[in-house]
């Protein structure tokens, strides 16, 4: 799906079946420098389950125009407009990573339009190594490699390669869309406070081995938001939905028919 907002081209895959209005959409937000693409093994799975899907690419990202929001506020606010523009109601957001930031302050700010929400690999707060901030302005490669290396648990073994490095396919990449995306990331502090004003029923999913979301800050974020579920996904890291696809998405099935 393409749409205009604010002159800007924006790309959002609805797996080839636009919105149908008798039933719920789902909305899926990646995380940092990625794009609609991670979702490619979700998307079908709930069309086939009779809800309506949309993995937005965010602003700079995947196949949107740029350039990209430097803020998880703006990001909020800039959803907000999306969906005013697709006049969507009622919503069900799953997020990864960066995109439970995302969630969050969208959250804290426009709670009418949510129904349930799903936070996969996130938490309140991700502070980001300076290491890493610096590699990706610097427009580094390395940068890559070490969110595969703390990111990932048997990164090796993907089939046809790790999605990260086809997504995030150059220093231009990395400089103009990881480094703006992973210094959000560090400067968000109202995750918290935000994870404490939900009230919609919200599911969390973790991975045992994940490195950037570790099971103690998970539980943390966990404690948060009240009418919440927890589900821990042994031998996974943190990407959750490429890693333990199935599993994953057959326990945020069960969750939506609750």
């Amino acid at each position: 799906m393409n749409f205009q907002l604010e002159n800007k081209n924006i790309y959002a895959s609805d797996a080839g079946q636009g919105i149908d209005k008798n039933k719920e959409t789902i909305v899926f937000l990646h995380g940092s420098g990625l794009s609609h693409i991670v979702w490619s093994l979700t998307e079908q799975f709930f069309l086939n389950n009779n809800f309506n899907v949309l993995s937005i690419d965010l602003p700079g990202h995947g196949n949107s125009d740029g350039p990209c929001l430097d803020s998880i506020e703006k990001i909020a606010d800039w959803l907000e407009q999306v969906f005013i523009k697709l006049n969507l109601k009622q919503l069900i957001i799953v997020g990864h990573s960066q995109g439970c930031l995302e969630i969050l302050e969208y959250a804290s700010k426009y709670k009418k339009r949510l129904k349930k929400l799903v936070f996969i690999g996130g938490s309140n707060r991700m502070p980001v190594h300076p290491d890493l901030i610096d590699l990706a302005k610097n427009g580094d490669t390395d940068a890559v490699k070490l969110m595969m290396k703390w990111g990932y648990e048997g990164s090796k073994k993907f089939i046809g390669g790790n999605p990260v490095e086809k997504i995030i396919q150059s220093p231009r990449d990395i400089r103009e869309i990881l480094a703006v995306d992973l210094i959000a990331c560090n400067n968000y502090t109202n995750g918290s406070d935000a994870a404490r004003s939900i009230d919609c029923p919200s599911l969390l999913i973790f991975g045992s081995l994940d490195k950037m979301v570790n099971l103690e800050s998970g539980k943390k974020f966990s404690s948060f938001i009240k009418n919440s579920t927890t589900h821990i996904i042994e031998g996974c890291g943190h990407m959750i939905m490429i890693e333990k696809a199935f599993e994953m998405r057959d326990k945020v099935l069960e969750f939506l028919k609750k």
